[in-house]
């Protein structure tokens, strides 16, 4: 396992035993001191559990974001319950890490499985995860990301892409 995927299953663990949040691990590995936007997704046999992240940095650096968007997935993500410590054995962990988003000319400049969108509209922002099952096209990336925004059809769009490098 990862160290990123460990934090973010030691900070869960945590969290639901004690209802305190862990503080970064005294010896960071070069990677955990950065600052980046992370994610980190929670499943169970392969079904949502909780996902909650940043797509810019909001902590200290990649360690404490790993912390804080794993409590948040587990107990935070209003499409869920909090996670109870009896699906503790159960849960499955990815951690994301983001490149800061890139403003793109067009849809043609996106693509579902290489590239995570942020889409905007005034105030209003959506981000969508690259490759994940099911959303195959640029079309439904970005309509799903502007469904969470609450950006409906035909509202002008100024469209972000990033990459992310995958934990699990």
């Amino acid at each position: 396992m990862h160290p990123f995927v460990e934090l973010a299953k030691l900070a869960v663990e945590h969290y639901v035993g004690t209802g305190m949040i862990i503080s970064p691990p005294a010896n960071l590995i070069p990677e955990m001191t950065s600052k980046a936007g992370v994610f980190v997704c929670i499943k169970i046999k392969g079904e949502l559990r909780g996902c909650i992240g940043t797509f810019s940095p909001c902590t200290t650096n990649v360690a404490c974001e790993i912390i804080q968007n794993a409590v948040s997935a587990a107990t935070q993500d209003p499409r869920f319950p909090p996670v109870k410590s009896r699906e503790l054995n159960e849960l499955e962990y990815t951690v994301d890490v983001l490149t800061p988003p890139v403003k793109v000319n067009g849809r043609h400049e996106l693509d579902p499985v290489k590239y995570g969108v942020i889409v905007k509209s005034g105030e209003r922002r959506g981000l969508l995860l690259p490759d994940l099952e099911g959303v195959d096209t640029v079309d439904e990336q970005v309509s799903i990301a502007s469904t969470k925004a609450g950006i409906w059809p035909g509202e002008t769009l100024d469209l972000y892409r990033f990459e992310v490098r995958r934990y699990k």
